[in-house]
C-alpha cells in the first residue's frame, strides 16, 4: 500500500475514489460503505455473493485501492471495527406484551430506538471527525446551512442557536432556487454545513458540487457513508440510520454538539453575547424568569 494512502482511513479512500470506477466496482463501493462493519468477517466469494458483483471484480477493487490482497484489506476493517451490537434487545422484546397500553408502547418503542441511535452512532470515527469539523467550523467567517424536506427544520435549529452568540450564518434552506446565486458568491475562508439523508435531493447534490467546485469546505451530516455528497464533502459526520421508525434524535444530538463546542472555542465573548441577549429580553418582557 503507497505511503499516501497509509494516510487516510479505508472508508475515506473508497469514498474518494469510487466516483472514478467502473460501475460495478462502485457499486462495491457502494455495499463496503454501508456494511463496512462485517466486511471483516466475510470471504472474496461471499463480498462479491454480497454485493451481488463477481469475485474478479472485488480483487480488482482490492488491487485499486492500494492493497496486495483481500485480506491486507480486510486488517482495516478490523481496525475501525465497531460494537453494533443492540444493547436494548431486552427492552424491545418487552414492548411485544399484549397487555400494555397501545399508546405506552408506542412511546417506548420510539423512545428506545432513538437512545439506540444514539449509542450506535458515538463511535471512535464520529469523534475524530467531530474535532476536524470543529477547526473548520470554528475558523470560518461565515458558516452556511443547508437542510431540504424534513431536515430543512433542523438547519434553522443550528442557526437560531448559534445566532444566539455568533452572527456569522448564512441560511440557504429557505429558498432552493436562490441558494445557488448565493453559493457563486461563497469565498474560499467560509465553510457549508450539508445535512444529506436518504432520500436524497437533487438539488442539495447539486448544491454541494457548486460548492465544492468553488473550493468552500464541506462539513457534511448524513446517514450514509454511500451518500453522492461525500465526494464533494471535507468531514462527514455520519449518524446510524433509523431502522423502524423515523428520529431525528442522534442529528439533534450532533447539532448541540456543534454549537456547544462553537461557544467553547470563544467562551467570554460567547457568554458575554449570550448575556446581553438575556438582559434584554428580559427588560423588554419578552422572556420572564
Amino acid at each position: 500500500m503507497n505511503k499516501v494512502q497509509e494516510k487516510v482511513n479505508v472508508l475515506e479512500h473508497i469514498i474518494s475514489v469510487k466516483g472514478n470506477l467502473p460501475n460495478k466496482q462502485k457499486q462495491l463501493c457502494n455495499y463496503i460503505l454501508e456494511n463496512h462493519q462485517d466486511i471483516g468477517l466475510l470471504t472474496v466469494k461471499e463480498l462479491a455473493e454480497n454485493a451481488n458483483v463477481g469475485t474478479t471484480t472485488v480483487l480488482r477493487l482490492v488491487k485499486t485501492l492500494g492493497y496486495n490482497s483481500f485480506f491486507e484489506l480486510k486488517k482495516e476493517f478490523y481496525e475501525i471495527q465497531i460494537d453494533y451490537s443492540d444493547r436494548f434487545e431486552n427492552v424491545q422484546r418487552s414492548f411485544d406484551n399484549d397487555d400494555q397500553d397501545n399508546d405506552y408502547k408506542t412511546l417506548s418503542n420510539v423512545w428506545q430506538e432513538g437512545v439506540r441511535l444514539l449509542d450506535q452512532t458515538f463511535n471512535p470515527q464520529l469523534v475524530e471527525n467531530f474535532k476536524e469539523a470543529m477547526d473548520l467550523i470554528a475558523d470560518a467567517e461565515r458558516i452556511n446551512l443547508l437542510g431540504l424536506r424534513p431536515f430543512k427544520a433542523v438547519a434553522i435549529y443550528l442557526e437560531l442557536l448559534i445566532e444566539e452568540f455568533r452572527s456569522n450564518t448564512r441560511q440557504l434552506s429557505y429558498d432552493s432556487e436562490s441558494m445557488f446565486d448565493r453559493i457563486l458568491q461563497f469565498k474560499e475562508n467560509e465553510v457549508m454545513i450539508i445535512f444529506g439523508f436518504t432520500p436524497y435531493t437533487q438539488r442539495t447534490i447539486d448544491a454541494a458540487e457548486v460548492a465544492y467546485k468553488r473550493g468552500v469546505p464541506i462539513v457534511l451530516i448524513t446517514d450514509h457513508l454511500s451518500c453522492p455528497i461525500a465526494t464533494f464533502s471535507n468531514v462527514i459526520l455520519k449518524v446510524e440510520p433509523w431502522e423502524k421508525y423515523f428520529t431525528v434524535m442522534p442529528i439533534i444530538a450532533l447539532v448541540e454538539a456543534i454549537v456547544v463546542g462553537l461557544g467553547k472555542r470563544n467562551s467570554k465573548t460567547s457568554i458575554q453575547q449570550i448575556r446581553n441577549l438575556v438582559e434584554t429580553l428580559n427588560e423588554k418582557k419578552i422572556i420572564v424568569d
